[in-house]
């Protein structure tokens, strides 16, 4: 064995695994998803110790002892469409509001707190294309994936190896074991594993939506349509319009990012729009909506789940003579805690996030005994990396608003026309629970979820500064959107503070806004929470 002198920061590597219960990781199976770090904040445990130093002669202290270990971790990684949507659900405590999808989160394998299998993944595999019939069949039920396939949804369908069978799809018919679209297809006998069909949006009967303006609010109309069908929620962003000739309204207002107020079977109220809409009635458009995979922060305790997770930092191997023996460190029991979204000019978005822990190990393959990293043991699948773009702060930001809430206008002034900086945070206060035989934590406490947004906005008028000074109900939402994919981030409700111009010499001036967030309850009972975010798997060319 030939030990290394140093080891470069380039060969590490952080994986996570959700875990069955605070420090247990599901015994059948277990799955490591990679991340792409760019640097970290903190990560490991941190051992307190007290000395010895009883009244003596010589004034002199005493071998310490270690006493106690505060582990955490902390790194910065790009946003891409895909690399944080698994961990959010740490951070939001909660679970995402499904569309139809035959790799639903919510048909994952679920464990038992003690890492027994308590429900077996029941992901549905497509196992044919037929080309004739139009066709995706499967030996499950399409009917039982979350919410059901429904006929007029959009299907997002990816992952098939014929390039024809992916791509924006309409369903005409659903049955238990096959999807019938509209648009062509190219025969697949056997599918990829990770072959997949999502529900993106619906597309209306010809003259069925209609926009009706004519007091208060907004509504989307319809008499054909079940709209409660369609999986919305109050608070969930949708966008209204297709590419294709005849799937938008003909008034640009009525097209865009809409926020849902509330649903009944014949309307949708919307309550924030990208302009004033207007009152129109649909003839021969077919109309079309797209929406995505939702999660909030919960206010229904049912609906309320703690997730903890492990995550792996590998540091390479300290004997050169076999460098496929690694050493790694373990942060175990890790509830994730803060997370901050970072925008600046003419750069990438980034993201901050830190956890708190109960525990931290380290593990050397080259020492004797069981000492294999966990995410290659027997029962660990190691996930591939998805490989994807970083959104940017240039092109990529469809929609920034912060305006005043006004009763009856969907689309009331902003408050400024361009940001300099802006962030969005999310701490949910979490503290280690400390016992008497316990050498770190044996638990954690969550406290207050508490949502901020600073922003340094371009000064244009005085509107912000009244703003602050009136206490006033304000509401921030952002929208991101790359290649016909998207993440928005919606705020009901935010407290703006300071407000004072920055006037330097020769610059434009400035005002920095805090703006502190709530429940959107006091704007309406149906926006219950704090923070609402969308991962949308599909926006048409015009939301870009």
């Amino acid at each position: 064995m030939t030990l290394v002198n140093k080891i470069d920061s380039n060969i590490t590597g952080l994986r996570f695994a959700e875990e069955a219960s605070i420090g247990v990781l599901p015994g059948p199976e277990q799955i490591w998803y990679p991340l792409e770090p760019n640097e970290y904040s903190d990560f490991g445990g941190q051992v307190t110790t007290v000395s010895r130093n009883p009244i003596n002669p010589s004034r002199q202290r005493k071998k310490g002892l270690a006493t106690d270990l505060d582990a955490s971790g902390g790194f910065q990684t790009d946003l891409t469409q895909t690399n944080l949507e698994r961990l959010l659900r740490g951070f939001f405590f909660a679970d995402y509001r499904e569309k139809p999808d035959t790799k639903a989160y919510s048909a994952e394998a679920v464990y038992n707190s003690d890492g027994t299998l308590k429900t077996a993944n029941s992901q549905i595999s497509i196992t044919n294309v037929d080309s004739i019939n139009k066709t995706y069949d499967t030996n499950s039920d399409f009917t039982a994936a979350p919410g059901g396939f429904k006929v007029g949804e959009l299907i997002l369908a990816s992952g098939f190896s014929n390039t024809a069978n992916n791509g924006l799809k309409r369903i005409t018919a659903v049955a238990a074991g096959s999807i019938t679209v509209a648009e062509n297809l190219v025969d697949e006998a056997t599918p990829p594993a990770n072959a997949r069909l999502r529900t993106v949006g619906f597309q209306f009967d010809a003259g069925d939506l209609d926009v009706d303006a004519s007091s208060g609010f907004a509504k989307l109309t319809s008499s054909i349509k079940d709209l409660t069908t369609l999986g919305l929620i109050p608070g969930e962003w949708i966008y209204i319009g297709g590419d294709t000739a005849g799937t938008s309204f003909s008034n640009a207002a009525n097209n865009g990012f809409k926020r849902v107020r509330s649903i009944s079977a014949t309307e949708i109220v919307i309550d924030k729009s990208d302009q004033d809409m207007v009152t129109e009635v649909s003839t021969t458009e077919t109309i079309q909506i797209f929406f995505g995979r939702v999660i909030k922060n919960e206010s229904d305790p049912n609906l309320i789940k703690r997730r903890s997770y492990q995550l792996e930092r590998t540091l390479g191997a300290n004997n050169d003579a076999d460098l496929t023996l690694e050493q790694a460190e373990y942060l175990e029991g890790a509830i994730p805690n803060e997370l901050t979204i970072n925008l600046t000019t003419a750069n990438k978005i980034t993201v901050d996030l830190a956890f708190v822990a109960t525990n931290s190990t380290t593990i050397d393959e080259n020492q004797s005994g069981a000492n294999t990293l966990k995410s290659s043991l027997g029962t660990a699948i190691k996930v591939a990396l998805v490989e994807a773009d970083a959104f940017n702060t240039s092109s990529d930001v469809a929609r920034t608003a912060l305006s005043r809430l006004v009763d009856g206008d969907e689309a009331p002034d902003q408050l400024f026309a361009f940001l300099q900086e802006f962030s969005i945070s999310i701490n949910n206060n979490i503290s280690p629970n400390k016992g008497i035989g316990v050498f770190g934590a044996f638990d954690v406490t969550a406290g207050t979820f508490v949502v901020d947004a600073n922003a340094t906005a371009y000064f244009a008028d005085v509107a912000a500064i009244q703003a602050v000074r009136d206490t006033a109900d304000v509401s921030l939402d952002l929208h991101l959107v790359k290649s016909n994919a998207g993440i928005s981030f919606d705020l009901p409700l935010v407290t703006l503070g300071d407000g004072r111009p920055n006037v330097s010499q020769d610059e434009p001036i400035t005002i920095p806004l805090s703006n502190a967030a709530a429940t959107g309850a006091k704007v309406s009972t149906l926006l219950d929470h704090t923070l609402l975010m969308i991962f949308w798997d599909y926006l048409p060319n015009a939301a870009g």
